[in-house]
């Protein structure tokens, strides 16, 4: 069963009088378990398909469903709310607040959701030792490498318990090694906890290790496939 439906959606911008259109006609679906790459040339709606998908942004026309919320039609503090409890966001500019610590950065979307202290703090040093950082759980962001602050990045995302994640560009600013450590943190959170993910890359790395390949050209959806092993399926 699908847990996001993207029907007929378009996204508009109005940019000084000129119109541009960042998204046209776009219709898919998601499910659960998912680990699936949406990629595409510069400039082909990749990331405003993930604003959208997250909520972020709205369409301009269409409808998006979102574990059976249409969340198209929310707005103000319920979207805000429904973006809390059930989407995870991991952006490739990490977004950690300098002043916390990696377990309180990881704490703070707990701290949002009502969350009693002594839970959040072992949940959130649950979390860093999944994505191994067990030693580093008082760390500030600027004592910490950029691979070591996207996994806090993710425990974060993960600390709401989500219905899926979206990764906007996750390994754009990570060297080799540390782009090979994320993925492996991923797959594993993939296949092991089923924890959908959806991403958006120009990484070939992350595209190879996709279970899905979502390609976007000129705002249109130009190829949808589906790898088993080495079969590929048009969706």
């Amino acid at each position: 069963m699908a847990i996001i439906e993207v029907v007929n959606v378009e996204k508009i911008y109005n940019d000084s009088e000129v119109k541009v259109s960042a998204l046209k006609g776009i219709n898919l679906q998601f499910d659960q378990g998912e680990f699936t790459t949406i990629v595409g040339p510069s400039g082909s709606g990749k990331t405003t398909l993930l604003n959208l998908l997250g909520g972020l942004d709205k369409p301009s026309t269409g409808r998006i469903c979102v574990d059976g919320v249409w969340i198209d039609t929310l707005s103000g503090s319920k979207l805000i709310d429904f973006r809390l409890h059930h989407i995870g966001f991991v952006f490739q500019a990490y977004n950690l607040i300098p002043v916390l610590t990696a377990s309180e950065n990881v704490e703070l979307i707990m701290q949002l959701q009502g969350v009693p202290s002594v839970i959040r703090r072992k949940v959130a040093r649950d979390l860093l030792d999944q994505v191994g950082l067990a030693d580093r759980y008082d760390s500030r962001p600027s004592q910490l490498s950029g691979g070591q602050q996207q996994r806090v990045a993710v425990a974060r995302a993960l600390a709401s318990k989500p219905k899926f994640i979206l990764a906007d560009e996750p390994t754009a600013n990570l060297d080799g090694k540390s782009a090979e450590n994320l993925l492996e943190i991923m797959e594993h959170l993939n296949h092991e906890h089923d924890v959908t993910f959806i991403f958006s890359t120009h990484d070939q790395r992350v595209v190879s290790k996709a279970h899905r390949v979502v390609l976007l050209e000129d705002g249109m959806v130009k190829s949808d496939e589906l790898r088993i092993g080495t079969q590929i399926t048009q969706i």
